[in-house]
């Protein structure tokens, strides 16, 4: 009977967890968008957001002037990088309900200071 609880106890607990964390967003996010998840999950609650969706309130011109480097370090910009352009998927660095490092970290060490995951 005990296993029986255990076991009862831990499923509970897992699904208190992912519940918790789907509802977790941005502040900013927040004020947007509501709980409407369909808002950016327009493939499927299940499924990463398209890029379309993000693109919808966000301009990645507007992204790539707001992250340009000095002309030195022009190319290490994460919206406008010498390896993808402007055309690196978004949920390659970003992710809104956990933490993710930047794909550009896999390779490079420089830092990015206003990294929002």
């Amino acid at each position: 009977m005990s296993k029986l609880k255990a076991i009862l106890a831990l499923t509970f607990g897992c699904l208190l967890t992912l519940s918790a964390q789907a509802v977790e967003i941005r502040d900013h996010h927040k004020e947007v968008i509501g709980k409407d998840c369909k808002t950016c999950h327009d493939n499927g609650i299940k499924q990463f957001p398209s890029d379309q969706a993000c693109l919808q309130c966000h301009d990645v011109d507007d992204l790539a002037e707001q992250t340009a480097r000095s002309e030195e370090d022009k190319w290490q910009n994460p919206h406008n990088n010498l390896h993808y352009g402007k055309e690196l998927p978004c949920q390659e660095c970003h992710s809104e309900h956990g933490t993710k490092q930047p794909l550009c970290s896999n390779c490079h060490t420089f830092k990015f200071d206003k990294f929002k995951k």
